[in-house]
């Protein structure tokens, strides 16, 4: 009997053993998958749905409630000017559509600098710099670089004509460096991917600027040299002189001949003698002879 007692104790205290580890391994488990999921739930990016094209646009289409769609984007690094909701996009209402200003393509997240205000239609001043103008002038297959020219590209300008003062005829000079390029013909595309000569292109320049081009338009012709992507572009800053005409050649005035002063007459010749009188001598002037 005390035997059989002994082999049930032992085997309780084995079975109390063994449950106590079972317990222990589980706890253990438990506590690595809670960690596990922790450390997940800190990797987890809070995401947002905005607005964004769900067709390819260029400047001046017309942005309707069928263009857009909603993608998620991480919130940390949503682009300032997103749209969140429809009615963010549309105000006025989903008739009351707006005007691309920049081009996107599909799933791009279309931002309040990308279009123009409800009921607002997308034109070329839209794209002007603060207190820049738009100045057109005629190329050909020669000064328009054979049809390579794009809207956003930048151009040295060149003009061929006669400097009053400066002889030999018509000569080329440089008048503005890295200019801006707007528009080809009537375009504003950027994304052209036809090349065709174009008989207009439109530059950004200052007022003043605009002045200058058009005296020397009319005096000359103008041309243009594009700049490649690799140059080192340094535009002049928005409203600050970048037409520079040649100057006529300033004239050297000869120096004024100046006469010698005539040499003054030579004094008449006076001859004395000297008298001495007791102790005195007396010099008394007399007629010199030769």
């Amino acid at each position: 009997m005390r035997t059989i007692f002994g082999l049930v104790l032992i085997l309780g205290i084995g079975m109390a053993g063994f449950a106590v580890f079972m317990v222990k391994d589980y706890m253990s488990a438990q506590q690595a998958q809670l960690q596990i999921e922790r450390e997940r739930a800190a990797q987890v990016v809070e995401v947002v749905e905005v607005i964004a094209a769900a067709n390819p646009m260029t400047f001046g289409d017309s942005l309707r409630p069928e263009d857009v769609t909603t993608v998620v984007h991480t919130k940390e690094f949503l682009p300032e000017g997103a749209f969140a909701t429809m009615e963010d996009l549309f105000p006025e209402g989903e008739n009351i559509t707006r005007s691309m200003i920049r081009p996107v393509e599909p799933n791009e997240v279309i931002l309040l600098s990308d279009v123009t205000a409800p009921g607002e239609i997308a034109t070329i001043a839209q794209q002007l710099d603060p207190r820049m103008r738009a100045f057109t002038f005629r190329v050909d297959v020669s000064t328009g670089v054979s049809g390579f020219l794009r809207p956003g590209d930048f151009v040295d300008v060149y003009w061929t004509g006669s400097v009053s003062g400066r002889g030999g005829g018509d000569q080329t000079y440089l008048i503005g460096s890295s200019i801006p390029l707007i528009a080809v013909d009537q375009s504003t595309d950027r994304n052209l991917a036809t090349t065709q000569v174009p008989s207009t292109v439109t530059v950004q320049v200052s007022p003043d600027d605009v002045a200058r081009l058009a005296q020397v338009k009319s005096e000359g012709g103008l041309s243009l040299a594009l700049v490649g992507r690799d140059s080192n572009v340094d535009p002049v800053p928005a409203g600050e002189q970048a037409i520079f005409l040649p100057e006529p050649p300033v004239e050297v005035a000869e120096a004024p001949v100046v006469e010698a002063p005539a040499p003054e007459p030579a004094a008449p010749e006076r001859c004395y003698t000297t008298v001495r009188r007791g102790t005195q001598a007396v010099q008394t002037e007399i007629a010199c002879s030769n």
